[in-house]
């Protein structure tokens, strides 16, 4: 195979979940080919480098071959390599977004009558 559409491989190689997804993200220009936008038509081929957003994270990769049938999960990685540097850049972002989420503190509980009273005097108060 020389070449597929660029939302069947990213749906086959399991970016996203369904050929209509991919299409909504290339189109919205979240999709880059060889460090430009492009539009669902474009052929994808060996060795063409690829960005492709998914959920908080920026995929960097590197199209290794080409399929148009959506497979198991161990031979879609086969389909591509992800850069050093974005796997670099990924995992620091994951780490910040863990120290982000350990230094919030989630509320203990609802609150009891002397809070509520505190809570509802507070929202009375009047700027002045």
């Amino acid at each position: 195979m020389t070449g597929v559409r660029i939302d069947k491989w990213l749906w086959a190689a399991r970016f996203f979940k369904t050929r209509a997804l991919a299409k909504k993200a290339i189109e919205g220009g979240k999709v880059h080919y060889n460090g430009a936008r492009v539009k669902t038509s474009k052929t994808v081929e060996p060795g063409a480098l690829i960005k492709v957003p998914q959920g908080w994270d920026l995929w960097e990769v590197e199209v290794l071959a080409v399929s148009d049938q959506r497979r198991g999960a161990p031979e879609a990685r086969e389909l591509y390599r992800e850069t050093p540097e974005s796997q670099a850049r990924r995992e620091s972002e994951t780490e910040k977004r863990r120290l982000a989420n350990q230094a919030m503190s989630a509320p203990h509980g609802r609150p009891d009558k002397k809070q509520r009273r505190e809570i509802q005097r507070f929202q009375r108060q009047r700027p002045e």
